[in-house]
């Protein structure tokens, strides 16, 4: 019989640690062969080891923004003739990424994969993970098959996913593919758990910090807008799925709540949650952005980074028909945020001082 290897990019990130046990589960007869570059080799292996998953998780030491996947040549050749299914989830996810980073990684790394995808006689699927932030700075409802409408964007990690995407949307018609877009994505919605400390966790800090110094919690703008978070095990729940059925291929899905609460009805839950009281009063969103430029506001605002807080107040619906349909036949729905709050606070808690949870920068 020959060889079934599912090739994967971004292990051993949260999201591929915790995928890829679940695909080799759907496939008994599948290898994942995670490819990862060089200097992350031995923290992959380490991870791989602690999956338990024997020969049937094979790290390969590669780089994405390389032609060939920096592969030699009869390594690429019998990868290519053994892959069947491709989970490319590999990026720079930083909302302050330089521009030259953001395109190597994002653009030029997603080409190659695409470049591989084609020279896989066997490729069932091209499972690639985008972020429904290609959108840009668009306002209104945005459904699942637009992509390109003139829009700006808010930082070169929108718009070099949205550069990425149109090269996965151009391979469509001889790739087998399905696109997720997912939101912005928060811990476990069961037990909170995660590995970083940012996006949402910010406002967590700032909370935290008020109450740290007995001072009034202080909500950032109105925060008006749709909160487009989601939770990790919806996400991982949503790609096994769509992998598992070939239903999905040619698809485009949002992975985002279809009913979101705003940023002010997230943050206030937060604040019940931590410190067991609203927000005191609001900064109008002027002031706030003006003063992010001053170190000791940073600091009361918890450390958040202004690309993060403009995610706030960008008033944009991200439309969710065809995911809802799609993975509603397999019974995988968003869960509401009130529902997953408290364990993502209490992980919070837990861990807040621990520097492995701190985000760089």
């Amino acid at each position: 019989m020959a060889s079934r290897t599912i090739l994967f990019t971004g292990f051993p990130g949260f999201i591929g640690a915790r995928l890829i046990p679940l695909l080799l589960d759907q496939d008994p007869e599948a290898t994942v062969v995670a490819l990862v570059e060089p200097r992350m080799t031995q923290k992959a292996q380490a991870v791989a080891a602690e999956l338990g998953r024997g020969d049937r998780l094979r790290i390969q030491a590669g780089d994405i923004t390389k032609p060939a996947l920096g592969l030699d040549a009869e390594t690429y050749r019998q990868l290519t003739a053994d892959t069947v299914a491709v989970h490319h989830l590999a990026a720079v996810y930083d909302l302050a990424v330089p521009l030259s980073i953001a395109e190597r990684v994002n653009v030029e790394g997603t080409q190659n994969v695409v470049d591989f995808c084609r020279a896989c006689p066997r490729l069932e699927r091209h499972n690639y993970v985008s972020t429904s932030y290609v959108a840009g700075l668009r306002r209104g409802t945005v459904k699942e098959a637009d992509l390109a409408a003139g829009q700006a964007f808010k930082n070169h990690y929108e718009s070099t996913k949205f550069a990425a995407e149109v090269i996965v949307r151009a391979s469509m018609e001889d790739v087998p593919t399905t696109i997720y877009r997912p939101g912005i994505v928060v811990g476990d919605s069961r037990t909170g758990v995660t590995q970083k400390f940012d996006g949402p966790y910010y406002l967590l800090r700032t909370i935290a910090s008020a109450v740290g110094r007995h001072a009034p919690i202080v909500q950032p703008g109105q925060m008006a807008a749709p909160f487009n978070v989601v939770p990790i095990d919806f996400v991982i729940d949503a790609i096994v799925t769509g992998a598992g059925d070939s239903a999905f291929a040619g698809e485009t899905l949002h992975l985002v709540d279809p009913d979101p609460i705003s940023a002010a009805e997230l943050y206030a839950l937060l604040c019940r949650a931590y410190a067991g009281k609203p927000p005191a009063f609001r900064l109008p969103w002027g002031l706030v952005d003006q003063s992010l430029r001053l170190g000791t506001v940073r600091r009361l605002l918890g450390g958040t980074p202004r690309e993060s807080l403009l995610y706030l107040n960008h008033q944009v619906r991200y439309d969710t028909a065809r995911a809802t349909e799609l993975l509603g036949r397999h019974g995988v729905r968003c869960p509401p945020a009130a529902t997953y709050v408290g364990p993502m606070v209490a992980f919070f808690r837990e861990h807040e001082a621990d520097p492995a949870f701190v985000p760089a920068g």
